[in-house]
């Protein structure tokens, strides 16, 4: 199959495989003379697993690594990414009917409560850790995980109210200035909140802002409390960070 083919075939771009082949992550099996990528059968399983993997969130560099281990069990492999996947699916589902059920309540044909309103919301596990551990290194991260395992359910449970909290607050204040006295009060308590379970200097909480907007994981995932919160966000964020450097 050539790369055009293979590319419309796993609906990613053409550049895409051409990247992948550069880095060593997906080599075709046949160049023609002609300088054509032609991709075997055992090429499109590989480039499945990759995607899978992407899917998951996985770096390109961390999907090398696993999959250049001589240990690596495709099978294993396969097994997992179906777990994560079914955990993922449950997770949609849940926030799917969280929706469903605020559209409900919007319209006042149910009665919601503040339990409800954020069903299917969880920070206890971070998705993105491996992002993480690229941009700000092992230590920062290993020591905010450190610090979450050491707290007990209660503590868990507060902290995720907490967050939720910061969050329903900085939804109202999206579609006003960044800069305002109100966004920068809810923006100090979100940061003094990482840095409770984490050590995020001022400049790692405005490149983490900036992901919010970069990372479309992110951005979906924040959006769910009011639609442009990610990028709001990122502004106040940059604002907080930018005048404490300058102070």
């Amino acid at each position: 199959m050539h790369v055009k083919e293979a590319a419309e075939l796993a609906g990613i771009s053409v550049r895409t495989l051409h990247y992948y082949d550069e880095i060593g992550l997906l080599i075709p099996d046949e160049v023609t003379e002609a300088g054509y990528r032609v991709y075997s059968e055992r090429n499109l399983e590989t480039l499945q697993e990759i995607l899978f993997f992407r899917e998951l969130g996985f770096s390109l560099k961390q999907i090398k690594e696993i999959m250049s281990d001589p240990a690596y069990d495709r099978q294993a492999a396969l097994e997992l990414h179906r777990k994560m996947l079914i955990e993922k699916r449950d997770r949609l589902d849940q926030l799917i009917t969280t929706i469903d059920k605020t559209i409900q309540h919007m319209k006042g044909e149910i009665k919601m409560t503040v339990e409800e309103k954020f069903q299917g919301f969880d920070f206890s596990r971070n998705p993105y850790e491996q992002e993480a551990r690229e941009r700000w290194g092992d230590q920062a991260v290993d020591e905010s995980k450190a610090k979450l395992g050491k707290m007990s359910e209660a503590e868990m449970k507060a902290l995720q109210d907490e967050i939720h909290a910061i969050y329903s607050k900085l939804a109202q204040l999206r579609h006003g200035s960044p800069e305002s006295e109100e966004a920068q009060a809810a923006i100090e308590e979100w940061y003094r909140a990482l840095n409770r379970f984490g050590h995020y200097s001022l400049e790692a909480f405005k490149g983490l802002g900036q992901l919010y907007v970069d990372d479309e994981r992110f951005t979906k995932n924040i959006d769910q409390f009011g639609e442009g919160l990610a990028a709001f966000m990122r502004d106040a964020m940059a604002v907080y960070a930018d005048r404490r450097m300058e102070s």
